[in-house]
């Protein structure tokens, strides 16, 4: 069975946060041919060309997981219809420089979720937009949840509606399919 590897990036530091629980419902359904392995960020300072001299250590380890993972999936919230700092943030340190861009020709699945109506849809527009400049390949279609009771996904990542599991699952299958497509 060939196996993908995929970064697991979570735009949300938040406690309890609805998004932590969407990332792991979608490593919990997703086929067995998709392993991902969980990459922080939030240690890395403010990208600041300065540092480019000599990086600190959080933004070395960062940039050598992205290196090591033939794809990612990105949960965001959304933020002012953009996407958190925090992301924004990892997303310009594995930008640079630009020969060792880690989001060139890497396959994306984007998702996110939110108590509103539409989900975190603008923001995942945003996030469409900065990594396709970065020359990533971004799984097609939107993926957002919009979370209306506080017990739709638990905290381990167990979904007990089966539409929304279903719906879940079948988000994680093309995605394999797409990076194992783009192998």
């Amino acid at each position: 069975m060939t196996e993908i590897t995929a970064a697991m990036l979570v735009g949300s530091l938040r406690t309890g946060s609805i998004n932590q629980r969407l990332a792991r419902a979608i490593a919990r359904y997703a086929p067995d041919t998709l392993r991902f392995r969980w990459i922080e960020m939030q240690d890395m300072p403010f990208y600041n060309g300065d540092l480019e001299v000599d990086r600190p250590a959080a933004v070395r380890a960062f940039v050598a997981a992205m290196q090591e993972v033939e794809a990612a999936c990105i949960v965001t919230p959304e933020y002012n219809r953009s996407i958190p700092a925090l992301l924004k943030n990892a997303i310009d340190w594995g930008s640079k420089p630009a020969a060792e861009n880690v989001w060139r020709d890497r396959v994306i699945a984007m998702t996110g979720a939110s108590p509103g109506g539409i989900g975190t849809a603008v923001g995942q527009q945003h996030l469409r937009q900065i990594l396709a400049i970065q020359s990533a390949t971004v799984l097609p279609g939107e993926t957002y949840i919009s979370f209306k009771t506080p017990d739709m996904i638990a905290e381990d990542g167990e979904i007990a509606d089966p539409e929304v599991r279903a719906f879940i699952a079948g988000f994680a299958a093309r995605f394999a399919a797409l990076a194992l497509r783009m192998r």
